[in-house]
């Protein structure tokens, strides 16, 4: 195969974290060209063993893959990864295609995007939902923003990653449903941790509590998973809640832009903050219920 054509053919992907490497992983399976890069070794070296190539920079993926993906912790990351000597803006090649598929800014989405779109490429934004097990399995909820010409060139892999995938609208949309999609995550997690400590400080069986409000209008996906988990005590990570802050403070300075009034935000935001602060930012988010509970496990009866 020529050098081109291997090019062609490869994709590349940055940020080999919780989320990245099993997604790296899906993508070797299913029979890409993989060109990895991270700032761990190990999980290079896992994906090296399992039959990827290795990068040692962004600029050597952007020159050895036609198509990237980065899965990056945060906004400053992402931009540390494109803007920099050695990032993949300065060694983009005209019709390649970069796909961010962490969950950053929307508003600095949109320039990194048009920056791209300078170099004359093609530019996707599509933040997942479904934490690490949807990674694992392959079925995340993909919300993406692009061109409906980049987005069609990124389905393909999306579909190897995701089980729901959504063109949202153009650069940027994306992220802005990301952060929608955490707001809701959030302030309902908010919501099922005050009800079952209003449940447990009352004397009433909250697994009980929890079941009945399965029934009704009150029934959620984030009730059934999270409140179970806040019976259970079991706040082993699924989502960090250190980085649920992390969204919170991207919504926060979002809705702020754009004159957005949020003020259910702010009471999780400030548990998140108070989880992080306290040493447990490490716990699943599910762990607010710790900050509201009064002292007794949720289903625990008195």
């Amino acid at each position: 195969m020529s050098e081109p054509a291997a090019r062609a053919q490869t994709v590349g992907f940055i940020g080999l974290g919780i989320m990245g490497r099993p997604m790296a992983h899906n993508l070797l399976r299913a029979g890409h060209r993989l060109v990895v890069h991270s700032r761990s070794r190990p999980p290079v070296d896992e994906l090296v063993a399992a039959g990827a190539l290795r990068a040692a920079s962004p600029a050597e993926v952007a020159e050895a893959a036609a198509t990237v993906i980065t899965m990056l912790p945060d906004t400053p990351d992402l931009e540390s990864v494109v803007e920099g000597p050695d990032g993949l803006l300065a060694h983009v090649h005209a019709g390649d295609l970069v796909v961010d598929m962490s969950t950053v800014d929307p508003l600095a989405t949109r320039r990194i995007g048009a920056a791209f779109g300078e170099r004359g490429a093609g530019y996707v934004d599509g933040p997942v939902s479904g934490g690490e097990k949807g990674a694992i399995e392959g079925t995340l909820s993909i919300m993406a923003g692009g061109s409906e010409a980049d987005f069609e060139r990124a389905r393909p892999l999306f579909e190897v990653l995701g089980g729901t995938i959504v063109h949202v609208g153009p650069i940027g949309a994306g992220q802005v449903t990301k952060a929608a999609n955490q707001l809701v995550v959030g302030v309902t997690i908010e919501a099922v941790a005050e009800a079952l400590a209003l449940a447990a400080a009352a004397g009433v069986d909250a697994v009980k509590v929890r079941q009945a409000l399965l029934g009704g209008f009150a029934a959620s996906r984030v009730l059934e998973v999270h409140g179970q988990r806040m019976l259970d005590g079991a706040f082993a990570p699924g989502f960090r809640a250190r980085l649920h802050l992390k969204d919170a403070r991207i919504i926060e300075h979002t809705a702020a832009e754009l004159g957005v009034p949020t003020p259910a935000l702010a009471v999780a935001l400030d548990g998140f903050r108070a989880l992080a602060d306290s040493g447990r930012g490490e716990l699943d988010h599910s762990a607010l219920y710790l900050l509201r509970s009064v002292g007794r496990p949720a289903g625990e009866e008195t």
